[in-house]
């Protein structure tokens, strides 16, 4: 990867966990945006080596949107994930948990319209959002 950024989130969830709300599309959708004025109405997903995913990101106002497709490279079971975006570049997931922490950890090629600190603080501020999701799903369910 080139010029490549990393954000990630601690939690204290198994992997199994974090794992299944990152990689499923109806729980996708309610924590894959940066903002609460936005939100992710659609996600589809063919989770599989060569399988493809698209996320729909828009504002709630309907002011502006975007889709967000890519093809899935590599995948590890419940340790790791890649895949390339339709303008070629490269992300990668790793899943890992040591002495009762879990991490997400997630490293990616920004693009070139917007400045690298507001794309490191953008694609935080989301994993922030799917550690929010997470942690309050998983409470509710126990």
């Amino acid at each position: 990867m080139k010029n490549q950024i990393t954000v990630e989130i601690e939690s204290h969830l198994p992997v199994s966990a974090l794992w299944t709300y990152f990689t499923e599309a109806h729980h996708i959708t309610n924590w894959n945006f940066a903002h609460e004025s936005w939100h992710c109405p659609h996600a589809t997903l063919h989770f599989e080596v060569g399988g493809s995913f698209s996320y729909r990101m828009e504002a709630k106002d309907g002011s502006f949107g975007f889709d967000l497709n890519g093809v899935f490279t590599q995948i590890s079971h419940e340790q790791m994930f890649g895949f390339n975006l339709e303008d070629g570049r490269q992300v990668e997931l790793v899943f890992t948990h040591h002495n009762g922490i879990s991490k997400v950890t997630e490293t990616f090629e920004p693009e070139s319209e917007n400045a690298y600190d507001h794309q490191q603080l953008g694609w935080q501020m989301i994993l922030n959002n799917f550690k929010r999701y997470a942690e309050s799903h998983y409470a509710a369910k126990a």
